[in-house]
This record gives C-alpha cells, structure tokens and sequence, in this order.
C-alpha cells in the first residue's frame, strides 16, 4: 500500500500537568474543572495540531478505581468547539469476567453515536470490535502477548473481521528511557485507511484512548 492511502493521526498525553500556550485550552479546561486529569494534543501527519481533549471524571474515580475508571473524554478543535466525546462506563477489566469487559462510546458529533469499541474475551491477547451507531461490527484490534513496550514501539493491529488482513495499527511508540520512565507523557499513532468513514475513524480516536487507560496508565502513574 502506498502512504497517501492511509491517514495518520498522533495524540500525545500529558497527565497531571497544565498545558501552556493555548488560550482554547485554558478556556476547556476552566469549564470543564479537570486541572489533574489527563490533557491530550491530537495532531495531524504534519505536526499540526487538530485538536485538544480533557479527561472528566471525578477524585474517585482516578485515585481508587485507576486504569478501570469511568470517564467522559471531551474533544475540541482549535477554536475550542466540542466536536468529539467518548464516555466509558465503569466495567471490568479482566479476561477473568468475560460477561462485563470494556464497552467505549464514542460521539460524532456530540449527541449523536458515532459507534462503539467493546473489549472481546481472549486468555492471552487483547482483543477488541469496533462497532458503527447500530452496534454492526465493523473491524477488529488485536494487540501483543506482551505490551510493555520496553526499547520498542507497541503495535495493536487494525484488521478486517475475518482476522486475516491488516488495514491499519494503533502504536504506542517508545520515546526513550528518560521520556518514558521518568515523565508523565506518552505518544500514540493511529494509522488508518484514508477512506475508512470519518465517524470510524471518530472510534479509532476513542479506542486509543481505551488502549491507553487499560494497558499503559500504570506506566505514567507509577513511575
């Protein structure tokens, strides 16, 4: 495949820190009351960023309940208008309790579904269903055995719903021992097909925030 045939998003995530130089953000983040939770920049291939989000949750939810925690993640433009939300109930987080794993929505804009990411049971990889606003599935992501990443870039794979074709990935990227052991900050890709439906691609946004939370948090929060 030829790289104009594919879209390139990168979110970067800062947790527990203020942002600088944005207005927009300062104006978010007033309105939104959230000055501990998880910033996140979302650029384009260029650099350029798109837009910028806020985690919303509660004191509870981030100290006890951690990488299973509810939230409600708001996403705006540059010019500070909402155009993205992803809400994501409280629910297990264990293959040992397959009738209550990971269900994600994500709205398009806001107050309309977009569609879903719901967790798949599986004893050994991590699995997921992207799912358009009529809960039909619409693609698969499978992530590695192992998921620490350590000295290397973490891929979960973007595949047809037969498992046999790779369309695209969602890679948490190794920026380095200081970066990654030392500060609260984490850079995700997505890689998509530039004509995947621009609500999916609205959930792929959201899955990475899901992959994020159940599979890295610890890794920002501990270290």
């Amino acid at each position: 495949m030829y790289a104009d045939t594919y879209i390139y998003i990168y979110i970067y995530i800062y947790t527990n820190i203020t942002l600088r130089q944005c207005s927009t953000c300062f104006a978010l983040l007033a309105i939104l009351g959230t000055e501990t939770s998880s910033k996140y920049e979302i650029k384009n291939h260029l650099g350029q960023r798109v837009y910028f989000a806020v985690e919303e949750n509660d004191c509870f939810d981030r100290n006890l309940c951690s990488p299973i925690r509810s939230f409600t993640i708001r996403i705006a433009d540059n010019m500070g208008r909402e155009v993205i939300t992803v809400n994501r109930p409280l629910r297990c987080n264990s293959c040992w309790f397959p009738c209550f794993l990971q269900e994600l929505e994500v709205q398009s804009p806001p107050g309309t579904i977009a569609g879903y990411v719901v967790q798949n049971w599986d004893p050994f990889l991590p699995k997921f269903t992207i799912q358009n606003e009529s809960k039909e599935d619409v693609l698969k992501i499978i992530g590695p055995y192992a998921t620490c990443g350590c000295f290397e870039d973490v891929d979960f794979e973007v595949k047809a719903l037969n498992e046999m074709s790779t369309i695209g990935k969602i890679s948490k990227y190794w920026s380095g021992f200081v970066n990654n052991v030392f500060t609260n900050t984490a850079n995700f890709g997505i890689q998509v097909p530039v004509d995947l439906d621009v609500r999916i691609k609205a959930v792929m946004i959201g899955a990475c925030f899901l992959i994020d939370l159940m599979f890295f948090e610890n890794s920002l929060d501990g270290l």
